[in-house]
């Protein structure tokens, strides 16, 4: 089994605090209530949020996938580091055993933030992956970040 990691950044002129508690405290209640066309509902399936809750996110009827079920790693507050590991899911399909998300929002310079992603592929076996299906993958996420980038910076009063 061997493992294949990248790392990206992502600013953002919203704070640290904001998007993460955007994007990890409060996701599973915001995303399916910004991107309805896609998804149905987060829940928890164990715990409340915290390190060893694992969360199903549900899409709408007639996606490409149906289901994927996360294992929170890590949540800190303090340092606004949220991890979390794929279990479960479509997404997995045979190449996977896993697939581990880290991520740091940090202040910008400038103001703003910038968002620390490393990605971690647990390989099935000596399967080889394409650079296209992981960027295909990112442009996705990237994409939901950027919805809730758009949302909080237009309605600045939410988590404040």
């Amino acid at each position: 089994m061997g493992v294949y990691s990248d790392t990206d950044e992502y600013q953002s002129p919203v704070s640290p605090a904001r998007l993460f508690k955007a994007l990890a405290i409060d996701a599973h209640n915001l995303i399916p209530k910004l991107l309805p066309q896609a998804v149905k509902s987060i829940e928890f399936i164990q715990g409340d949020g915290g390190a060893g809750s694992i969360f199903q996110v549900n899409f709408i009827e007639g996606s490409q996938v149906k289901t994927l079920v996360n294992r929170v790693d890590e949540i800190n507050e303090d340092t606004f580091t949220y991890n979390y590991t794929l279990i479960e899911g479509e997404t997995l399909k045979d190449k996977f055993t896993s697939i581990a998300h880290e991520t740091k929002f940090e202040a910008a310079p400038v103001g703003g933030s910038i968002s620390k992603v490393t990605n971690k592929y647990y390989l099935k076996g000596d399967v080889e992956i394409k650079e296209e299906e992981i960027k295909a993958s990112k442009e996705k996420v990237f994409g939901i970040y950027k919805v809730v980038e758009t949302y909080l910076l237009g309605n600045p009063d939410v988590y404040a």
